[in-house]
């Protein structure tokens, strides 16, 4: 896998807040750990849109969970389509 932290392949953790206003990250998706798979284009954070303010475009990921992780139950997965602001990446260790 390659030393960048956002490429498919690599394991993520997204935001766990509840932001005051909108946002385009789930509820069900909060704090969860899940897999990046490709990446969706660039766009600019809808948040910040919602709010009336300009962002420069960042890449937009889809990302894979399984299902019982964000629902607990289920044995299939879920692709989310999530803006890399709402991202951390997970350091794999040897």
């Amino acid at each position: 896998m390659s030393t960048e932290p956002f490429t498919p392949g690599a394991r993520v953790r997204t935001r766990s807040t509840d932001p005051a206003g909108h946002t385009r990250l789930p509820r069900y998706a909060r704090g969860a750990v899940g897999v990046l798979v490709e990446q969706a284009g660039r766009h600019p954070l809808a948040d910040d849109r919602a709010r009336g303010v300009t962002g420069d475009a960042q890449p937009v990921w889809h990302v894979r969970f399984a299902a019982a992780d964000l629902f607990g139950a289920g044995d299939h997965t879920v692709t989310v389509e999530l803006w890399q602001d709402y991202l951390t990446p997970i350091e794999e260790h040897p």
